[in-house]
């Protein structure tokens, strides 16, 4: 039995087939415990029937490219796993990565995942985690020692955020058997476990995606924690998972194979944790079975309906997404499914990982992204009406549709790679079985990334894939994709790109041609509101092209992007009005700003 191939029982088959019989027995005709009745909506659906975008002129593509500076940059970083032939699942799913300025010295400085080996296994002193340090030009060292980060752990994912409100980011990693919050002590000196001494344990399961944010706008920050599936080395090894007819022995095994998990929802009341994850509504169980139906991977928050709080948006893998809405006093209502955003569009939960919100069309509306497994395209749900919390998938509509259907999709974020104002997509793919293509032939284990260009232009031409011929082969060499997370790490404006391979190196991309474009970086800090501003709302006008970001680090599959906010301005050489709205909601105005130039923004003080 694998994840590739059917279910031996007749009408049940994984991913590739339907998943009707089980989701139709288990998820779709009954409600959620904690969660009250939920009808399905009436179906919005975007046509699906592949069509061909308008051509673009070849004059008016991105003149950017992505350059592997890996080596040059000092990056020797390599993904461990374990693996030794057993095909135990969570060899097959690690690691996130991390941007943060550990030592705030305003440069993006990198934290990568690692795993380890299985007990009874050798050690393998390379099974630490990893801390590069950029000198500003994009270089980095290997400081992980020095900081105390050597641990070892099967690590999955990394949120990042200050929660004791210090000045200087904290990491939180999630792993195989549970948390692990490490304080930054001393302007990054110093790396300290307090995961006691804060409560910030949570259980001892398979953890995945986290993030930071405040969920009652007290000024601290709270943390949200993504449960996978209630797996043990034991059940794994007992089931016979196969590549159907290929003779190779195991393959690792579905998700649908195991029970579900659940997420966790940390308060933290004055910089120790308590789990409240229960009383706030995001304990989901089964209606029938009443066990946890959490299958998670990757988290998303964003105040979605715009009335001051944050919400939270769940992928999960082969059980419908979540869509946790906050409606005050640490209390979520779970609407995925009357919001739109559980399901396909033939009411079908589907393999999501990665996940990212943004309003790419800058015209009030927001778009949700959720990378899924191979043959099933990425998701984009959208509203025209935030308020409504009402959303369609446009993924065929926006160009998205045929073209992230092949790919299995793991890492996905916007950000506007050419600062042209729009923000672009960009997702890390790469399939979990290394013999996939004995059984697929069209499938491979390392796949390439994909990169869509935000035309800004209607319909299916809104979205267009660059290639190689346009943004260079480095890009597009294919990996066992995972984690992904963007920064500014050689301080020339544009963004630049990390990506994690599973059971293989990182790769350092950097972006040369963006920065011909003008554009604005913004960093905020909290006062009333909490220290990182988590959870900010920075609106920036240049003549006729508004746009809008929330600010939130915690981006597609178990990774973390830089804190400073970048705005592509295109021609333009100034900004007309920037507006904050923060957390606290204090609303800070400014006038008459000049492009090229990074800020800094106190919520009291305004400029430094």
């Amino acid at each position: 039995m694998s994840r590739y191939s059917r279910f031996r029982e007749p009408s049940l088959e994984f991913r590739e087939g339907s998943l009707r019989s089980l989701v139709g027995l288990v998820l779709i005709s009954s409600s959620l415990t904690g969660c009250g009745e939920q009808a399905l909506p009436p179906a919005i659906i975007a046509p699906t029937a592949p069509a061909k975008p308008d051509t673009i002129e070849a004059n008016v593509l991105p003149r950017v490219k992505f350059l592997d500076i890996t080596e040059a940059a000092g990056l020797h970083f390599v993904h461990h796993n374990g693996a030794q032939g057993e095909k135990l699942l969570p060899e097959t799913m690690g690691s996130g990565v991390a941007f943060l300025d550990y030592d705030g010295d305003g440069d993006a400085d990198l934290f990568l995942v690692n795993s380890d080996q299985w007990p009874g296994a050798a050690a393998d002193s390379r099974s630490t985690q990893a801390l590069y340090r950029n000198d500003g030009t994009g270089r980095f060292d290997d400081v992980t020692a020095q900081v105390g980060l050597n641990v070892r752990l099967y690590g999955m994912g990394v949120a990042v955020g200050d929660y004791d409100n210090d000045g200087d980011p904290d990491l939180y990693l999630t792993a195989l058997g549970g948390g692990h919050l490490f304080r930054n002590d001393d302007a990054g000196s110093r790396f300290v476990d307090v995961t006691a001494a804060t409560n910030a344990q949570a259980p001892a399961d398979w953890l995945t995606s986290a993030a930071f944010f405040d969920l009652e706008n007290d000024g601290d920050l709270d943390l949200f924690i993504c449960g996978y599936i209630n797996w043990s080395a034991k059940v794994d090894r007992s089931q016979n998972f196969q590549l159907t007819g290929t003779g190779q022995g195991r393959a690792y095994g579905p998700p649908t194979a195991f029970g579900g998990a659940r997420c966790i929802l940390l308060r933290n009341d004055g910089g120790k944790f308590s789990d409240v994850s229960a009383e706030a509504g995001i304990a989901i169980r089964t209606a029938d079975l009443k066990v946890p139906m959490a299958k998670s991977l990757g988290v998303a928050p964003y105040d979605v309906d715009g009335d001051g709080l944050v919400d939270l948006a769940v992928a999960n893998d082969t059980v419908p997404n979540f869509f946790f809405h906050n409606r005050g006093g640490g209390r979520f209502d779970e609407i995925g499914i009357s919001a739109g955003i559980a399901l396909d569009r033939d009411g079908t939960a589907r393999a999501g990982m990665g996940i990212d919100w943004a309003q790419f069309k800058n015209d009030g509306s927001l778009g949700l992204a959720i990378g899924n497994f191979a043959n099933e395209m990425t998701a984009l749900y959208v509203t025209d009406e935030r308020a409504s919390l009402q959303f369609s998938d446009l993924a065929n509509l926006y160009g998205l549709g045929a073209p992230t259907q092949p790919p299995l999709t793991f890492g996905l974020f916007f950000f506007d790679y050419d600062l042209d104002g729009r923000l672009d997509l960009l997702s890390t793919n790469g399939h979990l079985e290394s013999d996939i293509a004995k059984v697929q032939a069209t499938a491979t284990y390392a796949q390439s990334a994909q990169l869509f260009w935000n035309t800004g232009r209607p319909g299916r031409s809104l979205f267009v894939a660059i290639g190689p011929e346009v943004a260079g082969p480095d890009l597009f060499r294919p990996i066992v994709g995972r984690g992904s997370a963007y920064a500014d790490i050689d301080g020339d404006g544009d963004l630049d790109v990390v990506m994690t391979s599973n059971g293989g190196p990182a790769r350092l991309f950097r972006n040369e041609g963006g920065s011909n474009q003008h554009w604005l970086r913004l960093t905020l800090n909290g006062k009333a509101s909490n220290r990182d501003a988590i959870g900010a709302e920075v609106t920036v006008k240049a003549d006729s092209l508004v746009q809008t970001r929330q600010l939130f680090t915690a981006k597609g599959y178990l990774s973390s992007v830089e804190r400073p906010l970048t705005f592509g301005l295109g021609s333009r050489n100034h900004v007309d009005v920037l507006t904050v709205r923060w957390p606290s909601g204090k609303v800070l105005e400014l006038k008459d700003l000049k492009a090229d130039r990074v800020y800094l923004v106190d919520e009291d003080e305004g400029i430094r």
